[in-house]
């Protein structure tokens, strides 16, 4: 596909426009196994080249790296870029996890977010994590201030309830929400994407591939480094991940009758789900870059996403979704 007849869609009502997959930056510095800084950094000019130019990262991945690696990658080309980052999830100097939305902060955190990654404005600044312990009207309003002082250009929130994402649109208006959908998460479905529907919100589906688990390419946990999180994630774990490749191998099926890899046809299906939702998967490699933006021109016929939901139906998955759903505002 050519950069420039990659198509745009409309990412909320407030006019943002960006192509249907984005490029999740957060693997490029942690979590995943050794990091190649050269690849990485290859690999986000390789999006660009190729027209998906939706980058995601965040504060927290690295933490503060991944910022300083987005930024210093995309130096001299930035207006060709949507840049989204996020605040709040935050780690102390021992690793301790926590979360912040106070006013004072959110502004302390975009500030810092700026000078990182070498910009005067944000395209889209998500709060990462709700702050249960601060009214969700303190920290919008903060965020609506960013905006008028022209650092911010629009607003999102990750990982949001309906009461949250209410309350917080009546502040200023949300473009944006980031959640976890993919073929074993699709719970949103029903739940929050219709809301985010009725209010005029897009969706920007995160972990599309399952953290790898629809390319394939995990079968085991052997081989994975230690810090891996997908060593303690439910879904990988305690007999689950042989129940959930069951599954895939259903899906590997379709995908081999459609000429396309597992991964394109899990990507393929989310882009399928509406015009409203568009999907950022990770990637540190060119190689896998290019399988997964091939993605956006795969086209599934209506017995295709039939076939899909038999395989892997709402709640097919084996395990939770994560370890710990103490950060998630539920």
């Amino acid at each position: 596909m050519e950069a420039e007849s990659v198509p745009r869609r409309a990412l909320g009502s407030q006019g943002l426009r960006v192509p249907p997959l984005g490029l999740g930056c957060m693997g490029m510095s942690e979590y995943f196994g050794p990091k190649d800084q050269d690849e990485a950094v290859a690999t986000i000019l390789r999006s660009l080249d190729l027209g998906f130019t939706f980058l995601d990262t965040s504060d927290a991945y690295g933490p503060e790296t991944n910022e300083r690696l987005v930024g210093g990658a995309i130096r001299g080309r930035r207006d060709e870029v949507i840049l989204a980052t996020k605040f709040g999830s935050t780690r102390d100097a021992g690793g301790t996890r926590g979360v912040r939305g106070d006013a004072a902060y959110v502004k302390q955190a975009c500030e810092a977010s700026l000078t990182r990654l070498g910009v005067d404005h944000i395209d889209l600044y998500y709060q990462h994590r709700v702050d249960k312990t601060v009214e969700i009207e303190e920290t919008v309003s903060a965020m609506a201030e960013l905006v008028a002082e022209g650092k911010v250009r629009y607003l999102g929130l990750s990982e949001a309830s309906e009461r949250t994402i209410r309350r917080a649109h009546a502040v200023h208006p949300i473009t944006a929400v980031q959640l976890e959908f993919s073929l074993w998460t699709r719970e949103p479905s029903t739940g929050i994407i219709p809301v985010l529907r009725e209010l005029g919100i897009g969706t920007v589906a995160y972990r599309p591939l399952g953290a790898g688990f629809f390319t394939g390419t995990v079968t085991t946990l052997d081989g994975l480094v230690e810090k891996d999180f997908r060593r303690s994630n439910p879904r990988f774990r305690d007999g689950n991940l042989e129940q959930n490749l069951d599954r895939l191998h259903g899906i590997e099926r379709i995908a081999r009758d459609n000429g396309v890899t597992p991964a394109q046809l899990a990507l393929a299906w989310i882009l399928a789900q509406g015009q409203d939702i568009v999907a950022i998967p990770g990637s540190d490699r060119r190689v896998h870059l290019e399988e997964n933006v091939a993605a956006a021109a795969v086209v599934l016929s209506e017995e295709d996403l039939a076939r899909i939901d038999e395989v892997f139906p709402v709640g097919a998955a084996a395990g939770d979704r994560l370890a710990d759903y103490s950060r998630i505002d539920l």
